[in-house]
């Protein structure tokens, strides 16, 4: 059962908040309260504001299933599939009123990047494009309708928001996982972060939808294209593309993936060694390809603490490996790119559609290897 911090009126916990937070978890792993270094103060001060005025449009029992005690157990409850309450922790953003949802939807905003088609942006065109799945029945080949929505997507609050405590925001639903950990008014992990997307890309014209395997996000006259993760798919596939044929051998890998290792539940699961071609035997401008590919990813975490994540990367690029599996140009089922540094993991596979069978999707996991949930457990 999970444990509501909201037992005490809405003024004491505000009050709470700004007093910072004692965790009393007893699941799993110990929150020690200390947490890893912070990051950045990003926007921290922004997300609590935002997170207390969300609270305040909830009744009593509403803010007991958002602020839950933060324990290992509920840190790692997360998921990529259409589960929805079985396997996140929070409140359901279909049983909120318009003015509880655009609260909701202020904290997500504060606490996720600015950048076009991705943060905050990409967020919500993720939660979209599970309105097209849910509206495809089965016309795409697949099994669409039931358990596909915009509205099937949770927020929650480990530990009891604030500028001083440790505590934790998730945010997510199918194909969306958002773990961003702070503690004392910075960020101390914006990981795991999982993203996926089916349809890879939708056009909207008027009220017609039409997933049609289109590529490039943009407006052409009254249409307009969606593809929330071209960035991503994009910028590793140039990475790759900057390759000798001989490097590109050095980076394939032997196995075949049909999935991201590290997605729900493979907490801590690195692998021993390293895996590929070392960034390290790159040119500059080679480099500046593995870089600019981390990029979409970091990018989904408020603009400052991505800035300053970027540099800690970038700095490690020399430790760094790239490896990748089936076709270079990531357009084919089990298609798979990884990067990995002494921080940054980093995975991208193609599968085919679940609802569209003719197109592929894509799932995608960023997680750091001394910064997930904070550095607050270990797995």
């Amino acid at each position: 059962m999970k444990k509501a911090l909201f037992a005490v009126p809405l003024s004491l916990a505000l009050l709470l908040a700004g007093c910072g937070t004692t965790d009393t978890g007893t699941g799993g792993g110990t929150d020690t309260g200390t947490g890893g270094d912070p990051i950045s103060t990003g926007t921290t001060a922004e997300v609590v504001t935002a997170a207390n005025a969300f609270l305040a449009t909830l009744s009593t029992s509403q803010q007991a299933s958002v602020v839950l005690t933060r324990t290992q157990a509920e840190a790692i409850q997360w998921s990529n599939l259409p589960c929805g309450s079985n396997c996140r922790n929070g409140i359901q953003f279909s049983t909120l009123s318009a003015t509880q949802l655009a609260a909701a939807q202020a904290v997500v905003k504060a606490a996720m990047g600015t950048t076009t088609n991705e943060g905050y942006d990409e967020a919500m065109q993720i939660r979209a494009a599970d309105d097209v799945l849910g509206s495809a029945g089965n016309s795409g080949g697949g099994p669409g309708g039931g358990g596909y929505s915009s509205g099937t997507y949770f927020l929650a609050f480990l530990n009891t928001p604030s500028t001083t405590g440790q505590w934790q925001l998730q945010f997510g639903g199918h194909h969306l996982a958002v773990n961003i950990t702070y503690n004392a008014g910075a960020v101390t992990g914006a990981t795991p972060m999982f993203e996926g997307v089916e349809p890879k890309c939708w056009s909207v014209t008027g009220t017609t939808t039409t997933a049609n395997n289109c590529t490039a996000p943009g407006t052409s006259g009254s249409t307009t294209t969606y593809a929330p993760l071209y960035q991503e798919q994009t910028a590793m596939a140039a990475m790759l593309a900057g390759l000798s044929s001989t490097q590109l051998a050095s980076a394939k890998l032997s196995q075949t993936f049909s999935d991201v290792l590290l997605g729900p539940g493979e907490d801590g699961q690195f692998p021993a060694t390293k895996q590929g071609l070392a960034v390290s035997t790159l040119s500059t401008t080679q480099k500046a390809l593995v870089l600019a590919a981390m990029k979409p990813w970091v990018q989904d975490v408020d603009d400052t603490t991505a800035a300053a994540l970027l540099k800690i990367y970038e700095n490690e690029l020399d430790s760094t490996y790239i490896a990748f599996s089936g076709n270079s140009t990531l357009t084919n089922n089990t298609d798979y790119v990884r990067i990995d540094g002494p921080s940054a993991w980093i995975e991208f596979v193609c599968q085919t559609g679940v609802v569209y069978r003719d197109q592929i999707h894509y799932h995608s996991v960023w997680r750091d290897h001394t910064r997930d949930y904070g550095a607050s457990y270990s797995f």
